[in-house]
């Protein structure tokens, strides 16, 4: 076996870090986590109609509420992955779920606007660097040629605490309001953050003078992260096509409970559930793609890019035929246009599990987490933060129907992107890992 099929751990590039059982457990308790995350993270977008029934808010100001957390999130998402880089994955993870469950609980004792915004922005304070802490953690239990169909089920999770925290939002706030449905989804994350300490976390990887001394200031990771984007045109691509696709999620996420609410007359209870299905089969599309993605690279790596590029142009298809087809005097009956909008939100998760593969693919292995954060951040503050603002700012304009008509445009942007980022794909690829590192344990180093 050569150097090159060597990891920064001393496995094999086809192992398991601590053997099969750790590694799915650590999946287990991690896809645990995520779940609550989008629970206490999306609940808030069930509740939109209460929330304009009882304090008169705007589109615009019900938007913020879904978009100040993953304001948050993008934030302090490098700073929170960097430390865990450096100190422990696993406590790091077990904090950040303890922060935004009793911020989460916090929500039902607000009495006004600015207070529900604010614990909402330390719900995402907590879920900072969870995503992409996670997804290193588990990219480094698993074999490298597991970890496309396994990220993409890890952040199809998301997905399914997306529909949880929808239908149960819509249900207790129906029966006992809003205010309960907050307490009740903050309490489970608070149960698994305690068992999460059982995790096994990998060993801190040494690094390279250059990338050590970069991660001791908050400028010095600036600057680090200017100077890997410079280099890498595929990561410079990759985050402009990943967070334009997560506008059109986040806008159908945010506001199909009030669309199907306020154009089919729909109650909030029932109409909670229906976005809840389309987010459920958003979950199985991010599982499809990632195998999709996955199989069409396997022989040569543009296939997984054009098969990315064609799910998002997909995308702006079905979407745009659902929500635009009343705008040009074509209609559709309602069954119809869900049916639409169903197809759309089983093929706009396509990128979830993808981008963060590649990622990890051109990204150092001992600043994975760092690396992850970065996608995040991009994702969080230019895609699930913009979306739902943009949509609600052209809804108060030119009405809901019509503007998320206009959102899918940005699915033909992340396609173009994401051909682009296969033109320097493998080049940054074996740059990331062109180093040989060691096998002896406690003496891995990767001279770059």
């Amino acid at each position: 076996m050569d150097l090159h099929s060597i990891d920064a751990h001393g496995r094999g590039a086809d192992d398991y870090l601590f053997g099969r059982g750790a590694a799915w457990f650590a999946f287990a308790m991690t896809i645990g986590l995520m779940v609550f995350d989008y629970v206490d993270r999306q609940v808030v977008v069930s509740i939109f109609p209460h929330l304009k029934a009882d304090w008169g808010l705007s589109d615009k100001q019900l938007g913020g509420l879904a978009s100040i957390v993953s304001v948050t999130v993008a934030l302090a998402g490098i700073p929170v992955a960097l430390i865990a880089d450096r100190a422990s994955r696993v406590k790091s993870i077990a904090a950040m779920a303890i922060v935004w469950s009793l911020a989460s609980i916090s929500c039902m004792f607000t009495r006004n606007y600015g207070q529900l915004l604010a614990a909402r922005g330390i719900v995402g304070l907590g879920e900072a660097g969870y995503g992409s802490v996670g997804a290193a953690l588990i990219a480094s239990h698993f074999p490298e040629r597991m970890r496309g169909a396994l990220m993409a089920v890890f952040f199809a999770s998301a997905s399914f605490g997306s529909v949880l925290g929808v239908m149960l939002g819509g249900i207790i706030a129906t029966k006992w309001g809003w205010q309960a449905a907050f307490g009740v989804v903050g309490v489970p994350g608070l149960i698994l953050a305690v068992l999460y300490l059982f995790v096994r976390d990998y060993r801190t990887i040494e690094l390279t003078p250059t990338l050590e001394h970069a991660t001791h200031s908050a400028g010095g990771v600036a600057r680090r992260i200017m100077q890997v984007l410079t280099r890498s045109r595929t990561l410079a691509w990759i985050f402009i096509g990943a967070p334009a696709q997560l506008i059109v999620l986040s806008s159908v996420w945010a506001w199909l409970p009030s669309f199907l609410n306020r154009v089919h007359g729909i109650d909030p209870a029932a109409a909670s559930v229906k976005a809840a299905l389309v987010v459920l089969i958003g979950a199985v599309g991010s599982i499809v793609s990632g195998i999709i993605v996955d199989r069409a690279g396997r022989h040569r790596s543009l296939g997984k890019f054009v098969a990315i590029a064609s799910l998002c142009v997909a995308t702006f298809v079905a979407l745009a035929a659902a929500f635009g087809a009343p705008r040009f005097g074509v209609e559709l009956s309602p069954q119809a246009q869900f049916a639409l909008i169903a197809i759309g939100g089983f093929l706009m998760t396509c990128t979830a599990g993808p981008v963060s593969a590649i990622v990890i693919d051109v990204i150092h292995p001992g600043v994975r987490a760092t690396g992850c954060s970065v996608l995040s951040l991009v994702q969080n503050l230019f895609g699930l933060a913009l979306g739902p603002f943009i949509s609600g700012a052209l809804s108060d304009s030119i009405g809901l129907e019509t503007a998320l008509s206009i959102i899918p445009i940005f699915s033909l942007l992340a396609a173009g992107c994401f051909l682009m980022a296969a033109r320097s794909y493998e080049t940054d690829k074996a740059r990331a890992n062109e180093t040989p590192v060691a096998t002896v344990p406690g003496a891995a180093k990767a001279f770059a």
